[in-house]
């Protein structure tokens, strides 16, 4: 149940700053009332996974899948480019994440 907490604290917190985006500085009032109670409860879900998984690991995975996913939402929602160089560090934070967990006796 762990993971599911994290995948979901990780789904929210991508949310949150999709809607951050979107608020312009909290300046459009839906977006920013989204962005809040989504980082809410990704933080919420992150902290219960920190009873089960070491703290580097979750973090890792959250902050990981995060960017990647972030970015690919900033590049086909937001019409944002991505050059070689940033498509390489993304395949490398997914790549690190990966080895984490697969790899890894850290994550047991």
């Amino acid at each position: 149940m762990h993971w599911v907490y994290l995948f979901i604290a990780i789904s929210f917190e991508v949310t949150g700053t999709t809607a951050l985006k979107a608020s312009e500085n909290f300046s459009n009032l839906v977006p920013s009332i989204v962005t809040v109670i989504a980082y809410c409860i990704s933080f919420y879900c992150l902290s219960l996974t920190l009873k089960v998984i070491p703290v580097g690991i979750a973090y890792a995975v959250w902050a990981g899948f995060g960017m990647a996913a972030i970015t690919l939402i900033g590049y086909f929602v937001f019409k944002q480019t991505l050059d070689l160089a940033a498509i390489i560090g993304i395949c490398m934070i997914i790549s690190g994440v990966l080895v984490l967990n697969l790899l890894s006796n850290a994550t047991a």
